[in-house]
């Protein structure tokens, strides 16, 4: 495929093939028109290296912006809290998951979690479930 430089480029070799006459006003205004055309190429393949390198700068924050989510957010899960992966389904909140054992993410629903365990559906493993938290709100709920 080619580039809109090169299209610019391959369009003047076929006017100058043409051997138009120079002393035409016609030859003068489609030699401007190429000159027009080539100014416009070379910007476009400017901003084109603009939006490569824009998007590779954007790639590389968002890069960034995952690691440091993972970094706040890890292990912040407790009772009434927003940082879960939790859902509405129509049955309630379902939430989700990840097995030790083989690393699927399943979903449970609030009294599977509250019984204390639940059986992975996917290996089987018998997970088991603690709701120690040690947030403000938890702590308040405690001393009561």
């Amino acid at each position: 495929m080619m580039t809109v430089t090169e299209k610019a480029a391959y369009l003047r070799g076929l006017v100058s093939g043409l051997n138009l006459d120079e002393s035409k006003p016609e030859t003068k205004v489609i030699n401007e028109m190429l000159n027009v055309i080539d100014d416009l190429a070379l910007s476009v393949a400017d901003l084109e290296d603009e939006l490569a390198l824009v998007t590779e700068q954007l790639d590389a924050v968002d890069e960034d912006l995952d690691q440091l989510e993972e970094f706040v957010y890890e292990g912040e899960c407790c009772e009434g809290c927003d940082c879960c992966d939790d859902y509405d389904d129509e049955d309630g909140i379902m939430y989700d998951v990840e097995c030790p054992a083989c690393h699927e993410v399943v979903s449970f629903d609030e009294e599977s979690l509250l019984e204390g365990f639940a059986e992975c559906p996917n290996c089987g493993e018998k997970l088991e479930f603690d709701f120690e938290c040690d947030c403000d709100e938890c702590a308040d709920e405690e001393e009561e």
